[in-house]
């Protein structure tokens, strides 16, 4: 490990990060909660609601009391479901349905126990307490997320890790890892199976501190807390269970990277089958009632923003009629689901001849790494209006109008030219397994900024793991992409 030099500028591993958010968590949650709980008893009953009794079996007990055990009893039933494990906190959706289940679970059981001893506690003080409790708590955890985020971006609250793999799947991985720095993994050190020949991992940011054998002295030198094995092919069963035996327990994690990538979450369930933990991967689907759920979302969402947006569309078109000679509408052919042809409908955002003129463009600077798709950051052909139009993609508007036509989707994949298909390898064809979309993880990714393998990367993912929850948070997060208009042009 000479070949490394240990900073110690760090803060808050995993080893403490956990305990001191956790603490904030609780904290945070029971002043959400004695808000809702004592805002809802005087909103319901008045200011002198203290004076008021619950009877049960010739006992009184106030409604303050009642409300203090509400709150206590719902503390114990967020800790009980675990809405604060390490495991949930920072990432995904877990930690918002643990903290539904766990609410709903004591609703269920005060209502019973009402029941069997015959309290006779106020219904619309529990009904209102519980709904707005929930969702306050969400919205509370949603903004700590925020926080967190904001702290791992610079360091902060984060699990330090030891990779162990081979030097292609480690570098894959640290790449991975550095780009999502909301995840709150700090790759610190890698530990190559096939034993140290550089320095660097390619990239040259992450040092290699030597082979599996050394994975306990990188752990503390580097003082990391996590080991994440980035391919499993390399190192053997028996290998592998020593070095989780060797692990100090409470103290350090380990994780393993399966071979097959972009999967999500919900498909991958581990199984314990004849004492092997076996992991099963549920093959996508692409018909049923989700597929009508989503269609009749569309059909819904996009007649409403047409409505909404009307005066908007309306001013837009003037603009660009008054902009230079041509149509307010562009139309183009494009590629959709199961390889049908349509019209896309966009503003015009270029001079009347800009088809003309793309031959003489072919050899100039494209985005690098898209060699696929036509992008240019300065493309002369783009009117002043319609680089506004860009910046903000109001220029794909219209396309709501083939939402509700049903030729492309809200939420999918990028809707790809003729010309763009035929260079398509046989892999890329699956896109067309599923509706295009307005927006996509494409849009709320990177947009322009990304290379052909992205795109295609992320298309697939989201053709693959698609889900009514994941079209929701790729609309959110596309308003924020466009606001911010990165990648745009």
């Amino acid at each position: 490990m000479s070949n490394t030099t240990r900073t110690r500028t760090y803060t808050k591993s995993s080893r403490d990060w956990h305990a001191v958010y956790s603490a904030r968590l609780t904290l945070s949650d029971f002043l959400v909660l004695l808000w809702v709980v004592f805002g809802v008893q005087i909103a319901w009953f008045g200011f002198d609601s203290a004076n008021l009794k619950v009877r049960s079996s010739g006992l009184a007990v106030s409604y303050t009391s009642v409300s203090v055990i509400l709150i206590a009893a719902w503390m114990s039933a967020l800790s009980i479901y675990g809405t604060r494990n390490d495991r949930v906190l920072g990432t995904g959706f877990d930690e918002y349905k643990l903290i539904a289940g766990a609410s709903i679970r004591l609703f269920g059981l005060l209502a019973i126990v009402a029941y069997l001893f015959k309290i006779d506690v106020a219904r619309g003080y529990i009904l209102l307490a519980f709904p707005l409790g929930i969702v306050v708590l969400i919205f509370s955890r949603w903004m700590w997320r925020q926080w967190l985020v904001a702290q791992r971006s610079r360091g902060q609250f984060t699990s330090r890790v030891i990779l162990i793999g081979t030097q292609e799947s480690s570098a894959r991985i640290a790449a991975e890892l550095r780009t999502r720095l909301g995840a709150g993994y700090l790759v610190v050190g890698a530990c190559v199976t096939s034993g140290p020949s550089a320095t660097y991992l390619p990239g040259g940011t992450v040092p290699i501190v030597g082979d599996i054998d050394d994975v306990h002295t990188a752990l503390d030198s580097f003082d990391a807390d996590t080991v994440i094995i980035t391919s499993s092919d390399d190192i053997s069963p028996t290998r592998t269970r020593e070095l989780s035996w060797s692990l100090e327990p409470g103290r350090h994690h380990l994780i393993m990277v399966p071979r097959l990538i972009d999967v999500g979450g919900p498909r991958i369930h581990t199984r314990p089958v004849a004492g092997l933990p076996l992991i099963h991967v549920e093959t996508p689907r692409y018909e049923g009632h989700t597929l009508y759920t989503k269609r009749a979302f569309d059909i819904v969402t996009s007649a409403l923003l047409i409505v909404a947006l009307s005066p908007a569309l309306a001013a837009i078109a003037l603009a660009v009629r008054f902009s230079g000679p041509g149509p307010v509408l562009f139309s183009q052919q494009r590629v959709g689901h199961n390889g049908h042809l349509f019209k896309m409908l966009k503003f015009r955002s270029m001079v009347a001849d800009a088809e003309a003129r793309l031959a003489a463009l072919q050899d100039s600077p494209r985005v690098v790494g898209n060699s696929v798709m036509f992008k240019m950051q300065n493309d002369p052909r783009v009117t002043r209006v319609g680089r506004f139009l860009r910046r903000y993609s109001l220029d794909e508007l219209p396309q709501l109008f083939n939402v509700m036509r049903g030729s492309m989707s809200l939420v999918g994949p990028r809707p790809p030219l003729e010309t763009e298909v035929s260079e398509y390898e046989l892999h890329v064809h699956r896109r067309f397994l599923v509706k295009p979309g307005i927006t996509g993880l494409w849009q709320v990714s990177g947009r322009s900024n990304l290379t052909w393998d992205e795109t295609v990367r992320l298309d697939l993912y989201y053709v693959e793991n698609w889900s009514l929850t994941g079209d929701l948070v790729i609309l959110w997060r596309t308003a924020r992409a466009v606001l911010g208009r990165d990648g745009a042009f």
